[in-house]
């Protein structure tokens, strides 16, 4: 018999709304198996289980009584600690954050609640959420279930950590390079970074974000399986008046052809044969579905807006940035500033303009690249999940992992949906594909990303 943390979230939701299943039942299956895996992997680090089981009585007390649990009806989800959630630290992985103690919920947490999910626990990320690697001085090392010699991923490591290895159903996750899609390639889930604006995001524990975070960072689902992204997506992105970004945009687009474009190599990227073998499988099982795939050499600037996108990253206040990653004392957030030292550290007040000004030109003509090809499918990262801590074995290292990374920073700057579909192992390690599509049509993604998902293997748990 399936145990219930192996259920998909939209099956325990409906079994729950059925009376079925108790919400208690699987808030109990999910804190049990995080008390078997997470000594290992450390990527759930703060929980409390007799809150998680007071919180899934309460949802059962209101089918009692007739009321509408919500679409995550007691669905057991996870929080990455970057975002507020009333009476935890918003520690973002960092020993100076440890009482920085959350009032409120940000609208991330709220809306899952009103949604209906029980959060589980809080999971991991860098100090900082800089890399795509996942320890830090105060929570520790998270390992990936799949393959522990490899990272992560980062900076939601713990997210797709434990999503991948059946603790909770679904995981929030943050992207400002790749923060979500990353970990969802190195851990073998399925991982959306929606379009700017999509998900309302706010943290009063904390001062108001540079205009470089407000405009690149989303926060989004990652899942085993691609109706579980559809979903969190769903919950996640209701109104809240506290972002002044969110836009009110529907779910679900006008219908367009089936037409989907395939580059293996995006503007010069050195993409690794097993990159491009993967890439090519699931243009065939797109292919196989009715899609009509075109390969194409070339796609609008990304080297130029990786670059760019660091600049608005980092850049905006990058002297205080440095002084503070050195009082942390986190290697990781150190060796990440001073790997861009020379582009940052002369970006300043008339680079931020700049880099605006041209982030109007760069994404106009990313949108009208998406108008002729409604879904293009390109690397995740030029190379298969690095091994842990590759970015710390020196700058050659540092070097080829950036430049690995050129998908993930670039596309951030557009604003563009972006879904990291997980389609199998290449030998021991995860591999997948990234798909693009226009403004607020993650449905786009989603359906593509369905079709390649119906032809393969399921992204089942890992056996840790």
């Amino acid at each position: 018999m399936t145990d219930i943390w192996q259920l998909s979230a939209s099956r325990v939701a409906t079994l729950i709304a059925q009376r079925k299943l108790s919400a208690v039942e699987a808030a109990q299956s999910a804190l049990d198996r995080l008390d078997a895996v997470n000594p290992r992997l450390n990527a759930v680090v703060d929980w409390r289980p007799q809150d998680v089981l007071a919180r899934a009585a309460a949802i059962d007390r209101a089918i009692a009584r007739g009321e509408n649990p919500g679409p995550l009806a007691g669905v057991p989800v996870t929080v990455k600690v970057n975002i507020d959630q009333a009476g935890f630290a918003t520690t973002n992985g960092l020993k100076l954050q440890k009482d920085l103690i959350a009032a409120t919920n940000s609208p991330v947490v709220d809306n899952l609640e009103k949604a209906g999910a029980v959060i589980l626990g809080r999971t991991n990320t860098p100090a900082f959420s800089f890399r795509w690697f996942t320890s830090n001085g105060l929570h520790g090392r998270t390992r990936n279930p799949r393959n522990p010699a490899l990272t992560p991923g980062g900076s939601s490591g713990g997210a797709a950590s434990s999503v991948a290895a059946g603790v909770g159903h679904i995981a929030h996750g943050t992207d400002i390079a790749g923060s979500i899609r990353y970990p969802a390639y190195a851990c073998g889930v399925h991982g959306l970074r929606p379009s700017l604006g999509r998900i309302a995001a706010f943290n009063a524990s904390s001062p108001e974000r540079t205009v470089g975070g407000q405009i690149t960072a989303m926060s989004g689902p990652i899942a085993r399986n691609l109706q579980d992204i559809r979903l969190a997506l769903a919950a996640m992105s209701a109104s809240d008046a506290r972002d002044p970004w969110w836009v009110p945009a529907p779910l679900v687009g006008p219908e367009v052809a089936r037409r989907a474009a395939l580059c293996l190599r995006p503007d010069g990227m050195a993409t690794a044969p097993d990159v491009v073998a993967t890439l090519q499988d699931a243009a065939n099982r797109l292919r196989d579905a009715g899609w009509a795939v075109e390969e194409i050499d070339s796609v609008p600037p990304l080297k130029e807006a990786a670059a760019l996108q660091t600049g608005l990253w980092m850049g905006d206040g990058y002297e205080a940035m440095v002084q503070t990653a050195q009082r942390e004392g986190d290697a990781g957030a150190i060796a990440a500033l001073a790997g861009q030292a020379a582009l940052l550290s002369t970006f300043g007040a008339d680079g931020l303009s700049k880099a605006l000004v041209r982030r109007a030109t760069l994404t106009r003509l990313w949108q009208q690249f998406m108008e002729r090809h409604p879904v293009l499918m390109l690397p995740a990262s030029a190379e298969l999940p690095f091994e842990d801590d590759q970015d710390l074995k020196g700058p050659e290292a540092y070097a080829r992992v950036w430049e690995a990374q050129m998908t993930m920073i670039g596309l951030p700057f557009t604003g563009l949906p972006c879904l990291v579909v997980s389609t199998t192992m290449c030998g021991d390690r995860p591999c997948g594909v990234q798909l693009v599509a226009g403004r607020f049509r993650e449905d786009l993604c989603l359906a593509a990303g369905e079709a390649i998902e119906a032809r393969g293997t399921p992204a089942m748990p890992a056996a840790v």
